[in-house]
């Protein structure tokens, strides 16, 4: 969030969102205009990716931005799961920063993305 917004309204603009975005079927595109958001989401087996973007934002090139996160996190845990995010958020936190920066696309290398993350975990040792 780029704005200020109340957590109470925070939660249930994300519901609606979620709500929406499980709703639809495979086959419906994968773009959604949503009160005045733009809401780009992509599935992968059990994981559902949401990115809500203003309207000049190319929707191919989120999409691309999801799918390469996935790819990342894919590497990362070597196939990754709910679980492996939900224990490990941080991790997945950090790849984000490593590919976006100021709300904008900085990284798209897989193997820098990793790089600080294998250093973390070489130290970790």
């Amino acid at each position: 969030y780029y704005s200020f917004m109340p957590m109470t309204d925070r939660q249930h603009l994300e519901g609606e969102i979620v709500r929406k975005c499980l709703s639809r079927s495979e086959r419906q595109c994968s773009f959604i205009e949503f009160q005045n958001h733009k809401v780009i989401y992509r599935r992968y087996a059990s994981l559902f990716f949401i990115v809500g973007v203003n309207g000049d934002e190319n929707e191919l090139a989120v999409l691309e931005l999801i799918h390469l996160f996935v790819e990342t996190l894919d590497k990362y845990f070597a196939s990754v799961c709910e679980l492996d995010i939900m224990f490990n958020l941080d991790r997945a936190h950090m790849m984000l920063d490593e590919i976006v920066v100021n709300g904008n696309i900085a990284e798209t290398a897989s193997v820098k993305i990793l790089a600080p993350l294998a250093l973390m975990d070489k130290m970790e040792q």
